[in-house]
């Protein structure tokens, strides 16, 4: 298969009542490892990169590999722009063969939100990728974005249907009580909010900060209706770790593969578990 926009795929999901697994990924081994885990579970999958990775790897490397994962693949892929307010960088992942792009304004006003929203979506419809916008603010650090709790926002459901009508946007990312990074303690979640924002429009929603939220919690949020689950912290701790691992073992590996590959298979099972939760397992099957 060829990379696909995330748009039908998250429809599905939300029309099916279960979520869909986006990893943010920062080497080809990741890219690899979750891509491995989605194959092997048959789930639809989003693959990620932040702002700080596209300016690490550069978005036509990122692409690039993403193409030849989903090409080899027998499972429905998305290659995703997460967190970013910068519109050149979204063209400049665009144009190199991304399927979705997140426009983050949610640190304006609503009016500019609703502007900055818009215009990404005018071009992004130009060629059938999907936008995701983020209304009220997640708190937490994802990638250069810190939002202390002090101004973390929770998204209000009628703002919510007034910003879907005014962008035109294609998924939502409510701020609903998640937090970006690891929890220092239960998560704060909002379950009425999401049901009634749910309700109240048409698109699918997305969870931010997925790392760490206690199963049943995740297991509440994708019933009440959100359809894409964002997981990127817990993801680097397995991978950091298991390097880690092998220095303990080993202080003196110089041979990238030795660490590399137990990397990768430890993510590779944390990727699953976390398909598991979202209810993926053999929904590839809905797209071919």
């Amino acid at each position: 298969m060829t990379l696909v926009s995330s748009t039908p795929l998250l429809q599905t999901a939300r029309s099916g009542g279960y979520c869909i697994g986006a990893f943010n990924v920062h080497t080809l081994e990741m890219l690899q490892a979750v891509v491995e885990a989605a194959e092997e579970t048959q789930s639809p999958l989003i693959i990620q990169s932040t702002v700080g990775t596209v300016k690490h790897l550069g978005p036509d490397y990122i692409a690039k590999a993403a193409l030849v994962a989903s090409e080899r693949s027998s499972i429905p892929i998305a290659l995703h722009l997460d967190h970013c307010s910068d519109f050149n960088i979204i063209m400049q992942c665009i144009r190199a063969g991304y399927t979705s792009v997140m426009i983050d304004a949610s640190h304006e006003q609503f009016d500019v939100n609703v502007a900055m929203t818009k215009k990404v979506v005018e071009a992004a419809n130009a060629i059938g990728i999907n936008v995701e916008a983020e209304l009220g603010r997640v708190g937490g650090v994802e990638d250069d974005i810190v939002v202390d709790d002090q101004h973390a926002m929770l998204a209000d459901p009628d703002e919510c249907v007034q910003f879907v009508e005014l962008t035109g946007v294609h998924t939502l990312a409510p701020a609903i009580g998640t937090a970006h990074g690891i929890y220092k303690g239960e998560p704060n979640i909002d379950f009425d909010r999401i049901g009634k924002i749910a309700s109240k429009v048409s698109v699918p929603l997305v969870l931010h900060g997925g790392s760490g939220i206690p199963e049943d919690q995740v297991r509440r949020c994708v019933s009440l209706g959100m359809s894409k689950m964002n997981v990127a912290t817990e993801l680097r701790i397995v991978f950091s770790n298991a390097i880690k691992e092998v220095f303990n073992q080993n202080a003196e590996e110089n041979d990238p593969r030795k660490y590399m590959v137990p990397a990768k298979e430890a993510l590779k099972k944390a990727a699953i578990e976390k398909m598991r939760l979202c209810g993926s397992f053999g929904k590839a099957k809905d797209f071919l």
